[in-house]
């Protein structure tokens, strides 16, 4: 009997601990699901809050730039209650209103006709320039709340805000009427700033008549009207890219000092040839007297030396076949490398070959120089502002990429100051400013008819302006474009 009573003892024993540790199982695998439901939870709890926190963040900081792309169709619909607002230019005079009727009828109206309508564009058949980039600002009114409550109870439209251009009409006007009846583009910059002054393009059009004239402007292939050529023209550089290939041979060698070469009004390699303008003669010279000279024979031997590889390098780091800091614009093709030839290596070093490049892209390279190598990011818009005139957003100038080190661009500011002293350029020399700059002659056929280019900064200690100008079929840069260049400096320094 005892024995019995201590093996059911002992069994009881056994079925406790038993329990105990299947409890204790049990105990663990609870706490387990409840450490993955809590981890659920709280997973699904941090993807909505930070949804919310999201949704907060667009909607005050980046709902307006989704808003206020140009693919947008949906910023149309504004206009069912808002006038669209005026442009001006930054010394107040009106680029673009919305005049209403009686009848409640709304016309866009340009007071300066075709003088500024690549780069404000037009509202009709589309939208295009300032009309196409400001489109969510002038379709959105920040009128006193007070105003807008008015107007909505009396079913009427409030107004929309205004965008002041960075444009100097006065510029522009100098700009336009320099360029004339002739093909061609003028860009004008503020160096420390990146503000865009002026934006000429020729051949134009009248935005008042757009929709009228639309069929003939786009059917126009021998003109082009429509094309802005400041930022969508695309053109051989000519000499002005010798400020590359100048660029290009200091980063390889270190030094310009040591070069030297003597010019015979042509060279040739192999099977080819190439001519300084009109074939001149410029004798012995070093690198400073070829680059002021714009001398294309000493240009094509330097480009021998340095190599398809190394110049595509360094025109890449000057935005060639990149992404400029623009909204509109023609990206500029580069196409040389390692792999071509001598006679394309050559043609390419002085700015011919298969190189196409915009105004607005060698002002950017210009504005990099003039300004220790910094290239500030270029804008039209300086400010938005209510009906009443109440600031509504300013923009910041702001730093887009730095081309160039600082010696770099104090050194081809020097040579490009030669070019003006003693040079191509020299008409612009001995004036109340000081002018630094390249001239180019770009053959655009077999006949070795050219485009004429001008590009510069001025005030060479503390740089103010950048120009870039081209005239098509202008010749030699100092025939056409460098005095077209000369009467927006002396406008802006008549002041």
């Amino acid at each position: 009997m005892k024995k019995l009573r201590d093996s059911e003892k002992k069994r009881q024993r056994e079925l406790e601990k038993e329990y105990r540790r299947k409890e204790k199982e049990i105990t663990k695998k609870k706490k387990k699901r409840n450490r993955e439901y809590a981890f659920v939870s709280y997973f699904f709890a941090a993807v909505f809050f930070s949804m919310i926190a999201y949704l907060i963040y667009f909607n005050s900081v980046k709902s307006d730039d989704f808003i206020n792309s140009p693919y947008n169709t949906r910023q149309d619909t504004f206009s069912d209650r808002v006038v669209r607002g005026k442009i001006l230019s930054a010394d107040g005079q009106v680029l673009a209103q919305t005049n209403v009727a009686e009848d409640g009828t709304e016309e866009r109206y340009y007071p300066f006709s075709n003088m500024f309508a690549h780069v404000i564009g037009y509202d009709t058949n589309g939208k295009s320039g300032l009309e196409s980039e400001a489109n969510f600002s002038l379709l959105s009114s920040h009128a006193f709340f007070l105003d807008q409550m008015k107007n909505q109870f009396l079913n009427q439209k409030n107004m929309g805000d205004t965008v002041v251009s960075t444009l100097d009409s006065r510029l522009q006007q100098t700009a336009y009427n320099a360029l004339g009846d002739r093909r061609g583009a003028v860009v004008v910059l503020e160096a420390s700033t990146g503000k865009i002054l002026a934006e000429v393009s020729r051949p134009d059009f009248d935005p008042n008549t757009l929709s009228q004239n639309w069929d003939i402007l786009v059917n126009d292939e021998n003109d082009s009207s429509l094309l802005n050529r400041a930022t969508n023209g695309a053109y051989p550089p000519g000499s002005t890219f010798k400020i590359v290939t100048a660029l290009d041979y200091f980063r390889s060698k270190g030094t310009f000092e040591g070069y030297s070469y003597l010019c015979q009004g042509s060279i040739t390699v192999g099977d080819h040839s190439i001519q300084c303008y009109h074939g001149h003669v410029h004798g012995q010279e070093d690198f400073y007297s070829a680059f002021a000279n714009s001398c294309n024979c000493a240009f094509a031997d330097i480009g021998i030396s340095l190599g398809g590889s190394s110049i595509r390098n360094t025109a890449e780091d000057l935005l060639f076949n990149k992404a400029l800091p623009l909204n509109s614009y023609r990206k500029s093709s580069f196409t040389l490398d390692g792999k071509s030839g001598t006679s394309t290596v050559m043609q390419t070093a002085i700015g011919q070959g298969e190189t196409l490049v915009s105004p607005m892209h060698m002002a950017l390279i210009t504005a990099a120089v003039a300004n220790n190598g910094v290239l500030m990011k270029p804008y039209l818009i300086d400010r938005i502002e209510n009906d009443s005139g109440d600031l509504v957003k300013r923009t910041q100038s702001s730093t887009y990429k730095r081309l160039m080190s600082s010696n770099e661009a104090n050194l081809l500011g020097k040579m490009m100051r030669q070019v003006v002293t003693s040079g191509t350029a020299s008409a612009l020399n001995g004036r109340s400013y000081t002018v630094a700059g390249k001239t180019g002659s770009a053959e655009f056929n077999e006949q070795g008819d050219s485009h004429s280019w001008f590009v510069g900064y001025t005030n060479v200690d503390n740089p103010e302006l950048v120009i870039a100008v081209i005239v098509e079929n202008g010749g030699a840069g100092s025939e056409a474009a460098v005095p077209i260049a000369g009467q927006v400096f002396d406008a802006y320094y008549a002041s």
